[in-house]
């Protein structure tokens, strides 16, 4: 490549990655919000799935909780899709589904393992999107800050049941 061509292209990789160029922070914005819906649409229905399946109270409970609040932050950022022009998506990404459908085939304490192992590992990760979109301006980062004690919370409680699991499953083990 010729340096013109060089510095042609460390320009443009310059504009696409500084958050202050209102063309990426608004394409930025807009797929927060739609993995952000994709998101709660996951949680509400592994929620929902651990209601039914989970085998400890706990699992049961958290699962509850899980619909319930992810319901309502989905409430909340259709109404930021609807005010930067976003299509709010209908159902979760295929990595969701597929979580969704692993997870459905389980049962047991078995279910309830995978359930808060997954439910640890997607927490720390949405916290740190959350918490990246919330460094910004705007009604997207208004929103992240807003649901961020929430998912905070989430993850306290789904690291409580894994230790709780493990401490169970370290009895039982002994027992044998």
């Amino acid at each position: 490549m010729s340096i013109k061509g060089s510095l042609i292209a460390a320009a443009v990789g310059a504009v696409l990655s500084t958050p202050l160029a209102y063309a990426a922070d608004s394409g930025t914005d807009q797929h927060f919000i739609r993995e952000a819906i994709q998101g709660n649409l996951a949680e509400v229905k592994v929620g929902n799935l651990a209601e039914e399946k989970g085998a400890s109270q706990g699992v049961k409970d958290f699962g509850a909780t899980l619909a319930k609040d992810h319901a309502a932050a989905n409430d909340k950022v259709k109404q930021v899709a609807q005010s930067a022009g976003v299509t709010p998506p209908t159902e979760p990404n295929a990595k969701q589904k597929a979580m969704y459908k692993e997870l459905s085939a389980l049962s047991g304490e078995q279910f309830d393992r995978h359930f808060v192992q997954g439910m640890v590992k997607d927490h720390k990760e949405d916290i740190a999107k959350y918490e990246k979109e919330a460094n910004g301006s705007g009604a997207a980062a208004d929103y992240a800050k807003q649901i961020l004690p929430d998912l905070r919370k989430h993850l306290q409680t789904a690291q409580q049941l894994q230790q709780q699991l493990r401490s169970a499953s370290a009895g039982t083990s002994k027992m044998k």
